[in-house]
């Protein structure tokens, strides 16, 4: 019998009272029977223990991803929680041998496991939002805790009928929008409609009824919040966006920032902040960044100064 000690395991002994007898330094786990045992007094801690630790051997990532055998994680942004396999289209065998005389054959079975995925109309809806907000979320580089909040919220709406009657497409961009503000990943609602087929005024109505449906509440926008987007897009360092912040937070306590566009408000913070280290931007520059016009910055930027009191600072 051979023991390995020393060695991380994912498996750990249970607290059992014979635990507390032995030192954990002296506990060692037996690969070949499955048990935990004392170095000291030879005692069995634990028995049965499950080896979930994979039986073959990989050197680089490339290695382990290939030779795995377990498929992709479950996720909401798929209709059916990411259950099923898909067959692909490479037409290559388990060993990467291209598959020539079956092409008709994995092309029949494509097509029904198509099928048979969908077989009702939810999983028809699911399936078609589902897709439009990869699309949407991929155009607009959101992180996947934000994809998975908007897949949940929009499944939500379907439970509770709140999509019937309505464009599919405009839910979920509102669904998309309202998980952007419950992560706080900047994000406007012109960006996402930039990239829809729906007016804005029919996003924010949705927006407004999965709030209220849902018992959703989202926190007001903070401006600081988009700095760091401007901030980087422009080439800047991160001296200017501490700079821009603490900007911010000084006009806030004077109520510069009450009823302002958020966006508008940090992109001044930035533009002031770049003059003031010397990494000047222009204002049509900021703007575009920022996704506002430049009478916006530039009114921002006279507003801000001015309750700061630096108006001379600002000319020399």
């Amino acid at each position: 019998m051979t023991v390995l000690s020393g060695e991380k395991t994912s498996s750990t002994p249970s607290q059992s009272p014979n635990v507390s007898k032995c030192p954990p330094n002296k506990i060692i786990f037996d690969h070949g029977k499955g048990e935990y045992v004392c170095l000291e007094t030879g005692e069995v801690i634990e028995e049965r223990v499950i080896d979930e630790r994979a039986e073959w051997r990989a050197f680089t990532p490339e290695e382990r991803e290939r030779r795995a055998r377990t498929g992709g994680p479950i996720t909401g942004t798929v209709h059916d929680m990411g259950f099923a396999t898909s067959i692909d289209y490479a037409d290559k065998d388990a060993s990467g041998r291209r598959i020539i005389d079956k092409k008709a054959q994995l092309q029949k079975l494509r097509k029904w496991q198509a099928r048979t995925r969908i077989q009702s109309s939810v999983d028809r809806n699911l399936a078609q939002a589902l897709n439009e907000l990869e699309r949407i979320a991929e155009l607009l580089n959101l992180p996947t805790h934000v994809r998975e909040e908007a897949a949940r919220i929009y499944r939500m709406a379907v439970e509770k009928g709140l999509v019937r009657g309505r464009s599919i497409e405009s839910v979920i961009a509102a669904a998309v929008y309202v998980a952007c503000r419950e992560a706080r990943v900047p994000r406007s609602l012109d960006e996402i409609t930039k990239y829809t087929r729906i007016p804005r005024k029919e996003i924010a109505r949705c927006y407004r009824l999965l709030l209220r449906e849902l018992g959703i509440k989202v926190a007001a926008v903070d401006p600081i919040d988009f700095i760091p987007r401007i901030a980087h897009a422009l080439g800047l360092s991160g001296e200017i966006i501490k700079n821009a912040t603490e900007i911010l937070n000084k006009v806030r306590n004077k109520g510069v920032t009450a009823g302002k566009d958020p966006a508008g408000l940090a992109a001044a913070a930035v533009y002031i902040a770049a003059i003031m280290a010397g990494e000047k931007r222009t204002q049509k520059e900021v703007a575009h960044v920022a996704g506002v016009t430049e009478v916006t910055v530039r009114n921002r930027y006279k507003e801000i100064i001015e309750a700061l009191g630096i108006q001379e600072k600002m000319e020399e």
